[in-house]
C-alpha cells in the first residue's frame, strides 16, 4: 500500500526516536520533525486508524508490524542515499536533507542498484 510522504516521515521519526530514546511521545515527534503538536496529533490519529501505530495509556507511541515495515524501508533508503551522496562529496547536512526528499520517490530498481554500487 502506498502511503503519503508525510506519513512515511512520521513513521521514520518514530523509529529513529525509539531507537535513540527507547520511548516516543508526541512532543518528541513534534520536536524531531519541527512541526506543531496539533499537527502530530492529527497525523497520529490517521496512523492509528490505519494500524501503523498504537498508543500506550501513558501516551507512548509504538509502531505496529505494518508501521515498522514502512519505517524501516524509509530509514534504510535515507541512510543509503545519505551515504551515497556523502561519498560523492555532498556535505553531510546537504546529503541528509536531499536524502529525506529522494527516499520517497526513488524506484525500487534504482535503490537496489545504488545499494549494490555502495558495496563496491
Amino acid at each position: 500500500m502506498k502511503i503519503k510522504e508525510s506519513a512515511e516521515n512520521y513513521l521514520e521519526a518514530i523509529l529513529v526516536l525509539g531507537n535513540a530514546n527507547g520511548r516516543v511521545r508526541s512532543i518528541d515527534v513534534a520536536n524531531h520533525l519541527g512541526v506543531s503538536k496539533p499537527s502530530v496529533s492529527v497525523a497520529m490519529k490517521h496512523l492509528r486508524q490505519n494500524d501503523y501505530v498504537v498508543f500506550a495509556p501513558d501516551g507512548e507511541i509504538s509502531l505496529t508490524d505494518a508501521g515498522m515495515e514502512i519505517a524501516a524501508r524509509v530509514y534504510e533508503r535515507h541512510t543509503v542515499i545519505t551515504e551515497a551522496l556523502c561519498r560523492m562529496g555532498v556535505s553531510v547536512g546537504g546529503a541528509r536533507e536531499d536524502a529525506c526528499r529522494i527516499e520517497h520517490d526513488i524506484s525500487d530498481e534504482t535503490f537496489l542498484k545504488l545499494k549494490e554500487w555502495l558495496k563496491r
